[in-house]
């Protein structure tokens, strides 16, 4: 049978599924995903019940597999994904530029877009019953000076409790999760309204747990956009995170905590709280020199500033901002952004990013300081169930880097 042992064609060696998947290191459905992602090219010979594949375009693809994940011996780790793409200043969601999707879809149809490869238009995502109980029972435990971050953390755990289908990692399983699991999230945050929607899109329902500010139709269609431009971005380290939990085939509310531990810091996901608070600042003191200022010499970076992956301005930012540009309550906070940018101009080439935008809109609604904090870690909830679904398809344990020992040398005497 031609699936049981290599072939000969005309074109040299072919090799079956199994023993393309054992030169790859991964799993026979991994072989096919290469496929499909144009990395791998199939053929069926003629009488054969299966695929059969070029031994030279194998050994190839193992090479370049090789060259992107280092040997635990040392170097920087690199994961093959075919999520997103960073390249000159833009970024790209399965080839398509995050921008132009954020332009034309919404959070839920592109949530569903990169978990099942299905556009759906209209798409709205709903809560179930007894995970949304659940999650609203352990939020509201809390104590009353609880942040975001805590209350979405304790939420995803009481949802997972009420889940026994939690540990089925079938695609289908783990995509019907994540549909229920980010509305259980949203809903299950305390409102700022006596009735809040619960059958609108996830961003309108996300805006009532924000602030008591009524959202008109431009600032919406700014969050909305937000929180599609936050899908994703390449291995941050909440993402990174979230592929090792995968790795050990822990079910999608536990990848979703593990993200949430990583994001939980002021150099990732709280980023955005600082340039609230900074552009608040600036519009009490009716100066963004003196803020700038203060910042420097305090031996602070300006926050909202720069990005190791853009050498120009983070286009998410740029999108964001021209949506803001059509609100009419943001355009105090957007002239306060733009001082902050000129007025640092003076003496660096950083440039805005996705945070200062993100300030601009939780200051123009009166949101808290957290409120960046917030989107962000729902609209990354997304992405990191499509890095999930992708982790599952590898081998299990793969992550696995070998410490380098620099402790005393035994044997050593008991202490």
């Amino acid at each position: 049978m031609a699936d049981q042992g290599a072939a000969q064609g005309r074109d040299g060696q072919r090799l079956s599924t199994r023993e393309t998947a054992e030169r790859l290191g991964v799993k026979p459905e991994t072989v096919y995903a290469y496929v499909s992602r144009g990395q791998l090219t199939s053929r069926r010979e003629p009488g054969s019940r299966g695929s059969t594949f070029d031994a030279k375009e194998v050994d190839a693809l193992a090479r370049r597999a090789a060259r992107r994940e280092p040997s635990a011996a040392g170097g920087e780790l690199a994961i093959r994904t075919g999520i997103t793409l960073i390249d000159r200043n833009h970024c790209y969601f399965r080839g398509v530029d995050t921008s132009e999707l954020a332009a034309h879809y919404s959070y839920e149809e592109v949530a569903e877009w990169l978990w099942t490869g299905e556009l759906r238009p209209g798409i709205r995502f709903t809560a179930p019953r007894d995970g949304l109980a659940a999650a609203h029972r352990a939020v509201q435990a809390l104590p009353a000076h609880s942040g975001p971050m805590d209350r979405l953390r304790v939420g995803v755990i009481a949802a997972a409790a009420a889940d026994p289908l939690r540990f089925d990692l079938s695609e289908d399983t783990v995509v019907d999760i994540a549909r229920s699991l980010l509305p259980t999230l949203v809903d299950a945050l305390p409102s700022h309204t006596r009735k809040p929607p619960t059958t609108d899109s996830l961003a309108a329902r996300l805006w009532s747990r924000l602030t008591s500010e009524p959202a008109d139709a431009e600032a919406l269609r700014a969050l909305d956009t937000a929180l599609v431009l936050l899908i994703d971005h390449d291995l941050a380290a909440s993402t990174l995170a979230v592929r090792v939990a995968a790795s050990a085939r822990a079910h999608p509310y536990a990848i979703v905590s593990a993200g949430f531990g990583a994001l939980d810091g002021v150099l990732h996901g709280a980023a955005s709280g600082l340039a609230h608070r900074m552009l608040v600042e600036v519009l009490d003191r009716g100066s963004a020199a003196a803020v700038v200022a203060d910042h420097l010499r305090a031996g602070r970076r300006v926050p909202g500033l720069g990005h190791r992956l853009y050498p120009g301005e983070d286009p998410r930012a740029r999108a964001l901002f021209r949506l803001l540009e059509d609100v009419p309550r943001a355009r105090t906070a957007l002239q306060a952004a733009r001082e902050v940018i000129t007025t640092t101009a003076r003496h660096t080439e950083l440039h805005a990013n996705v945070d200062l935008a993100l300030a601009v809109l939780s200051v123009s609604a009166s949101m808290p300081a957290e409120a960046g904090e917030t989107i962000f870690a729902i609209a990354r909830t997304a992405g990191w169930i499509a890095h999930a679904l992708e982790e599952y398809t590898e081998h299990p344990l793969r992550m696995r880097p070998s410490g380098q020992y620099h402790g005393p040398r035994p044997p050593q005497p008991l202490p």
